[in-house]
C-alpha cells in the first residue's frame, strides 16, 4: 500500500489481502533457504574444515566461510522481518476491510447508495402530518473524529464496532426521516473503517520503507545495528496487532496453549520477526526461546556496538562472551532463555533443556552481578558446575541447571547507597521476586513430562530474592526444594514461611563468609555510631603524633576499632540469630537443614570477591558444598553431609 492519502473505500473493499500473505510466503521461502544455507556453511563446511584441517590455508578458508555464514544470517534476519511485517499488515487490514464490507452490504439491503466520497444517500421516508407527504431524503457523511490509540471514533467501542449507545445523543437521530439515522450509522462505519486502515497503512509503510539492505557484502557491527533498528521499527508498527493476538497479559500456561495452537510456519515467523518478544516470554518452550534469543543476541551486540558509554561496553563484553560460549557448544548444551539490555542487563542461561529434564535448578545471583564479561565467565560457570555435579550425582537422570539474571541485583557504586537500591535495601529483591516466580511458572508450563524435580537456588543477595518469591501466595511455582548459600537473610524468620514444607529448605554458610554474619539493624546502628566516634578520636590522636598523615591513618584505624567495639557491645544485647534481612538461615531458630561446606578464607580474590563467599558451587575450591548442592538438585538430599546449625 504505502499511499494512505489515496486509500478509498473502493480500494479497501477490493484489496487482495491474500496477495500480501502470498508475498510473505515468498519472503518466508527466501528466509528459510538462507537459514538452511547458513547452517550448512557453519556446520557441515566450516566446522568440518576446522576439525580436520590445520594450517594457515585452512584457517583462511574458515574465516571466509564465517563471513559467508554471516551474509546468510543477515539475509535470513532481513527477509524474516519483511515476512513478519507483511503478514501482520494483512492480518490488521482484515478487520477494517470486513467492517467496510459489512457496512456496504447493509447499505445495499436498505437500498441506500454509497457515493465515491463515502457519503450515503438515503431516500424519503416517514410522513409529515401537516402535508401528508414523506420527509425528504438526503445524504450524510461519516464521523470525522480522529482514530488512534485509545480513540476508535466517537460512536465505536474499543474493538471498532459501532455502539448505538454512544450515538444515542446525536442530533441526527432526532430527524423525522427514519432512514437518516440508519444511513448515518452506515456512513460512520465506512468512515471509521477507512480511518483505521489509513492508520494501519501508515504504521507499516514506515517500517517497510526501512527494510533495505546496505550495499556490499560486508556484514559488520554497523550492519547489525541497522537490523536491530529495523526490528524495533517492525515491533512498534505491529504492537497493536501483537497486543490483540498474543496473550501478553496471560499466564505462562495460557501462553503455552497459544503457542501450541500455532502452525510451524507461524512459530517461525514470530521468532524471526519478533525475537525479543518471543525469546523473553515465559510460557514459550525452551528451544523456541533459545532460537529467538540467539537471534536477539546478535541484534543486541549490533545495537550496543554502536554506543560508546561505559555501561554499553560492559554489557557488550558480556554478550560477546555468551555468544562465544553458544558457538562453542558442549555437553550439556547451552540454552539462551532470556537476554536483554534493561537495567544492568538481563540473561537467563540453562545447561540442559529444562523442558525435558528430570531435574531443574534455577539459581539467582546476588550483589554486584550484572551482564558483563565477569557474569559470562564467572557467574554462568556456577550453573555449569551444578549441571556437571548433578550428572555425577545421578548419571541416570537429566538435569537442567539455570542461572537467572532476570532482575537488577544491587551494585556497589556510591549512587546505589543514595538511591535506595543498594544491598542494604530490599527494593531490588522485591522487584525481582515476581519475575522469578513468573519464570518458574513458565518452566512448569512448558515441561513435557509435567513434574520435574525443581530446586530454587539463591546466593548472597539472590537468596533474599528467592526468599521473597517463596513467601508469595502459593510459593515458588513448582519448587520442591530451596537452597540458600551465602545468605544474609530471606526476609523472614522461619523456613516454614518459604512454602516448600519441612525438611526442604537447605542452607550452606561458610564460617568465614562474613555475608552470612551481616549484623542486624540494631547491631549495624551500634557499629556506625562507634565508627564515627572512633574515627574522631583517632583523627585527633593521629594528628598530634604525626600531623595530617597521622590524622588520616588514625581516623581510619579508629573507625575500625570503634565500629568493632560498638558491634560487640550491641551484639551482646541482640538475638544471636538476628541478621540484616531476618533470622540467620543457618541458625537453629530458622529451622532449615544446614549442609556441610568448607569454611574457606575471608580474603578478597583477584576479581574483588570474598573467597569464602564466592566458592559454594566450585568443586575445586569447595568440594563438600558443590557435592551437597548437586545431590539436593537431583532429589537425593538423603545423601548430603550435614553441619550443625548455628
Amino acid at each position: 500500500m504505502g499511499a494512505a492519502a489515496g486509500l478509498t473505500w473502493q480500494r479497501l473493499r477490493d484489496l487482495g489481502l491474500s496477495e500480501l500473505t502470498e508475498a510473505a510466503d515468498g519472503w518466508r521461502a527466501v528466509s528459510a533457504f538462507a537459514d538452511a544455507a547458513r547452517e550448512r556453511v557453519d556446520g557441515d563446511m566450516s566446522g568440518s574444515l576446522a576439525r580436520t584441517q590445520n594450517g594457515e590455508s585452512a584457517r583462511s578458508a574458515v574465516r571466509r566461510l564465517k563471513r559467508l555464514g554471516e551474509n546468510y544470517h543477515y539475509i535470513h534476519s532481513g527477509t524474516g522481518l519483511v515476512r513478519g511485517t507483511l503478514d501482520a499488515l494483512a492480518a490488521e487490514l482484515g478487520a477494517p476491510q470486513r467492517r467496510l464490507r459489512d457496512a456496504l452490504e447493509d447499505a445495499v439491503s436498505l437500498g441506500y447508495a454509497v457515493n465515491d466520497n463515502g457519503s450515503v444517500d438515503y431516500p424519503a421516508g416517514g410522513r409529515d402530518e401537516l402535508t401528508g407527504t414523506p420527509f425528504p431524503g438526503g445524504a450524510v457523511a461519516g464521523d470525522n473524529g480522529l482514530v488512534g490509540a485509545g480513540n476508535p471514533g466517537r460512536y465505536f467501542d474499543a474493538n471498532g464496532m459501532y455502539d448505538p449507545a454512544r450515538a444515542s445523543g446525536a442530533p441526527w437521530l432526532k430527524s423525522p426521516n427514519p432512514h437518516r439515522a440508519k444511513a448515518q450509522e452506515i456512513a460512520d462505519r465506512i468512515a471509521h473503517a477507512l480511518r483505521e486502515a489509513h492508520e494501519i497503512d501508515e504504521r507499516y509503510s514506515s517500517a517497510l520503507n526501512r527494510l533495505k539492505a546496505a550495499p556490499g557484502l560486508a556484514v559488520s557491527t554497523t550492519t547489525w545495528a541497522d537490523v536491530a533498528s529495523d526490528t524495533d521499527a517492525v515491533g512498534r508498527a505491529a504492537q497493536p496487532y501483537l497486543e490483540r493476538t498474543l496473550p501478553l497479559d496471560g499466564s505462562p500456561a495460557e501462553r503455552k496453549a497459544w503457542w501450541d495452537h500455532l502452525g510451524k510456519e507461524q512459530r517461525e515467523e514470530y521468532i524471526s520477526a519478533f525475537p525479543q518478544l518471543i525469546g523473553n516470554l515465559d510460557g514459550i518452550p525452551a528451544t523456541a526461546r533459545d532460537e529467538a534469543n540467539r537471534e536477539n543476541l546478535q541484534l543486541l551486540i549490533g545495537r550496543l556496538g554502536a554506543r560508546h558509554d561505559d555501561a554499553s561496553r560492559d554489557m557488550l563484553g558480556g554478550l560477546t562472551r555468551i555468544q562465544e560460549k553458544l558457538e562453542q557448544g558442549g555437553d550439556p548444551p547451552m540454552y539462551l532463555l532470556g537476554i536483554g539490555e534493561k537495567g544492568n542487563g538481563r540473561a537467563i542461561i540453562a545447561y540442559g533443556n529444562p523442558d525435558t529434564a528430570d531435574n531443574v535448578s534455577a539459581y539467582v545471583p546476588g550483589l554486584g552481578t550484572k551482564l558483563d564479561a565477569e557474569f559470562a565467565d564467572g557467574t554462568v560457570n556456577r550453573a555449569l558446575q551444578t549441571a556437571l555435579g548433578a550428572q555425577e550425582a545421578d548419571p541416570g537422570s537429566r538435569t537442567s541447571s539455570i542461572v537467572w539474571l532476570g532482575y537488577d541485583a544491587p551494585q556497589t557504586t556510591p549512587g546505589d547507597l543514595t538511591s535506595g537500591r543498594s544491598v542494604m535495601f530490599t527494593n531490588d529483591a522485591e522487584s525481582g521476586a515476581p519475575d522469578y516466580n513468573a519464570f518458574m511458572a513458565g518452566i512448569s508450563a512448558t515441561h513435557e513430562g509435567g513434574s520435574p524435580h525443581v530446586t530454587a537456588v539463591g546466593h548472597s543477595y539472590g537468596s533474599l530474592t528467592v526468599g521473597l518469591a517463596a513467601q508469595a501466595e502459593g510459593g515458588i511455582p513448582g519448587a520442591d526444594d530451596i537452597i540458600l548459600v551465602g545468605s544474609p537473610g530471606t526476609g523472614t524468620d522461619s523456613a516454614q514461611d518459604l512454602n516448600v514444607g519441612n525438611g526442604h529448605v537447605f542452607v550452606g554458610a561458610a564460617d568465614n563468609d562474613i555475608v552470612t554474619k551481616l549484623p542486624s539493624h540494631g547491631e549495624a546502628t551500634g557499629m556506625a555510631s562507634g565508627a564515627v566516634g572512633g574515627a574522631s578520636a583517632g583523627f585527633v590522636l593521629g594528628a598530634g603524633m604525626a600531623g595530617p598523615p597521622g590524622a588520616l591513618i588514625g581516623g581510619g584505624a579508629g573507625a575500625v576499632v570503634g565500629g568493632i567495639g560498638s558491634y560487640m557491645a550491641q551484639d551482646a544485647q541482640a538475638e544471636p540469630s538476628a541478621r540484616w534481612f531476618g533470622t540467620d538461615p543457618a541458625s537453629r531458630d530458622f529451622g532449615a537443614t544446614r549442609f556441610l561446606v568448607d569454611d574457606g578464607e575471608t580474603i578478597v580474590e583477584d576479581r574483588g570477591e570474598l573467597s569464602a563467599h564466592s566458592n559454594y558451587f566450585d568443586p575445586a575450591k569447595n568440594q563438600p558444598s558443590a557435592d551437597n548442592i548437586a545431590n539436593i538438585v537431583v532429589g537425593r538430599s538423603e545423601r548430603i553431609t550435614l553441619e550443625a546449625p548455628r
